[in-house]
């Protein structure tokens, strides 16, 4: 629809940005940490761009108060940060260690003086290595108390200064990533144990959600979704049932068990047809029905086009993790639906579709499937970087890009969906996962690559000085500039 003017942002949207402890902390054995699957990951040849790792990253840990006061200076209103578990618990319960207990008091207490708000990410990624290797992680029902009891010392000593809680980053990432297409830990290439591991994971959000009530914890919790809305590629009945088939499966068979604590029909139906329906033991469904949270946190990057894909279709294709242009392949479930290119959308380099009006689609389906107010927890642009003469990154296409998703989360404000707010990813370049640190995302530029820390000095990019102003405007100068 279109309207004839824009409702205006909230007076209290959180204009905010996002990182992750493991991609800019850097310090990974220092003061009683405990190494995550991560950290050992990155060790085995291939697995990352150039072998990159997280040892020292952008070195977040040592340098907080300077990042802090860039983002003072920016105005920020929120900042997103995850916790290491492994350096609350370096075995992954047990012992806490109170030096990492510490180091987040200090962050948080930093924040807090600059009047930002902290967005606490409880587990993005980086499992300790300890419980992995001790009961196999996400494979066990162990790690259900062991997240619950991490969680509640995390509630506990940061809950006075800390009001907005993330629970799990990106699970159908780090499940799919990790158990069906072997490139994230712990490296496997198992439908069934995928979908075990993804209920277990299920039931410890919940869990972590549970408990956060039962403390009477002051605040709002949700979790982080990776949220690509599905489109058909035309008009064929056909086609239109693979959208509505990835759409089920990529997206509901996550939000619909965070919400309700029921899996979808048909998929379910579909995994017991196969054989890969997770286990479910007495307590489960109520369980799951105690997790409701009190947003969705979405992470948004770019929408999927779908295809018809027969039985012997195609499967797994191969990501773009070396920011080469159009080497991405095909991918699909067979038989469900094929993932194919939208003729309609600009891509980046590592062929991400650039779609703003996609995001305004996928906050208002999860408004209308959920009726939740949406924390955007994550959304940015991985591009190339050129620092220039007098230490100047002109980043006008990353001005370009979020200005556009801002406007389209204005226009779903203008539909109706309640919106808490924005995080962009990323506050400073950092560590991307499989791709060095060439995709960079950040309004700061760390000066480093994949072969050489440098000093790791910061630079301010064009696009700080923008974001800067939008956020000063709260959001008026989108539609005039």
């Amino acid at each position: 629809m279109q309207h004839k003017t824009l409702k205006p942002f909230p007076k209290d949207f959180l204009w905010g940005s996002a990182s992750a402890a493991y991609q800019v902390e850097g310090a990974w054995d220092t003061e009683g940490k405990g190494p995550s699957v991560w950290d050992e990951f990155v060790r085995i040849p291939g697995k990352t761009f150039k072998g990159t790792n997280g040892d020292v990253a952008v070195d977040h840990y040592h340098r907080f108060k300077e990042d802090v006061a860039l983002m003072a200076e920016q105005g920020l209103k929120a900042y997103r940060f995850s916790i290491a578990w492994s350096r609350i618990f370096p075995k992954g319960h047990g012992e806490v260690n109170e030096a990492g207990l510490a180091f987040y008091d200090a962050l948080v207490d930093e924040l807090v003086a600059h009047n930002i708000t902290p967005v606490i990410t409880l587990y993005h990624w980086d499992i300790p290595q300890a419980i992995q290797d001790e009961y196999g992680g996400w494979e066990s029902r162990r790690i259900i108390q062991d997240f619950t009891d991490y969680a509640e010392v995390c509630f506990k000593r940061y809950g006075d200064r800390v009001k907005y809680w993330v629970t799990l980053n990106e699970q159908n990432v780090f499940i799919s990533h990790g158990y069906k297409l072997a490139l994230h830990p712990p490296g496997l290439t198992d439908d069934k144990r995928m979908f075990q591991a993804n209920h277990i994971a299920n039931l410890s959000n919940a869990s972590a959600i549970a408990k956060f009530r039962e403390l009477g914890m002051d605040g709002k919790i949700g979790p982080s979704f990776a949220y690509g809305p599905n489109y058909a590629i035309d008009g064929k009945p056909e086609n239109a049932l693979a959208a509505d088939n990835s759409e089920e499966f990529n997206a509901h068979l996550w939000m619909d068990v965070y919400t309700w604590g029921e899996y979808p029909i048909a998929v379910w139906n579909w995994l017991e047809d196969n054989g890969f329906a997770p286990d479910l033991e007495p307590g489960d469904t109520e369980l799951l029905k105690k997790g409701k949270p009190d947003f969705m946190g979405v992470n948004y990057y770019r929408t999927m086009t779908n295809a018809a894909n027969p039985l012997d279709g195609v499967g797994v294709g191969k990501m773009n993790t070396t920011g080469e242009k159009g080497s991405t392949q095909e991918s699909g479930l067979p038989g469900v639906y094929r993932h194919v290119n939208n003729p309609y959308l600009e891509k980046t380099n590592w062929d991400w579709d650039i779609d703003p009006t996609g995001l305004r689609v996928g906050l208002r389906r999860i408004a209308s499937r959920y009726r939740l107010p949406i924390l955007i927890t994550e959304n940015g642009l991985g591009e190339y970087d050129t620092l220039e003469e007098g230490n100047e990154i002109h980043d006008e296409y990353r001005i370009d890009y979020i200005r556009a998703h801002s406007i389209a989360i204005q226009e779903a404000i203008t539909d109706g969906v309640e919106m808490l707010g924005y995080c962009t990813w990323s506050f400073t370049d950092l560590l991307s996962w499989l791709n060095g640190y060439q995709k960079r995302y950040g309004f700061v530029y760390v000066d480093r690559d994949e072969n050489d820390e440098k000093e790791l000095a910061r630079y301010k990019k064009d696009s700080f000085y923008w974001y800067q102003k939008t956020i000063k405007e709260n959001g008026a100068n989108l539609i005039n500039e």
